[in-house]
């Protein structure tokens, strides 16, 4: 098997809040990264897929078919948008990087033709990043891809 990772950017806003608690604790926990007013980030997306060499075309998978499915599934969603607002599946979920990298993986996953995906990485900034393989995504309710916020 062969691991080929695409990567994209995109400009979104986010901020930090459990509606569950009150004010103080969101400061308390979530410090300046709790204004309703939000910030924003030059996020990076790596992908990684992995398949077996098309012998005819030397491709794990078609490059520009992999950059139009980032296109279409992420960077059209997610790009200059505030993701609490207007990205559906923050809006009982804390768009922290982890929280974004699972829910890539789940726009993704299944979409990406003759390969499996293995790998996504957003970075936030350059000294941080989250990543996600996969694992206990099924674990999770279909509308959701981090648990309910809880107090």
């Amino acid at each position: 098997m062969i691991y080929l990772t695409r990567k994209a950017e995109f400009s979104s806003a986010h901020f930090y809040r459990n509606p569950a608690w009150s004010e103080e604790k969101n400061r308390e926990v979530f410090g300046k990264c709790a204004n309703t007013n939000g910030h924003g980030h030059n996020y990076t997306l790596e992908v990684t897929v992995g398949g077996e060499v098309d012998p005819v075309t030397g491709f794990v998978v078609d490059l520009k078919l992999l950059k139009d499915i980032l296109e279409q599934e992420v960077v059209s969603v997610y790009d200059h948008r505030h993701l609490n607002h207007e990205v559906p599946e923050f809006a009982n979920v804390v768009p922290t990087t982890e929280n974004i990298a699972v829910a890539i993986w789940r726009r993704l996953d299944g979409k990406i033709p003759n390969a499996k995906l293995q790998r996504v990485r957003v970075y936030e900034m350059d000294d941080l990043f989250a990543d996600f393989y996969g694992e206990g995504v099924n674990d999770l309710p279909a509308d959701r891809v981090a648990p309910e916020l809880v107090a």
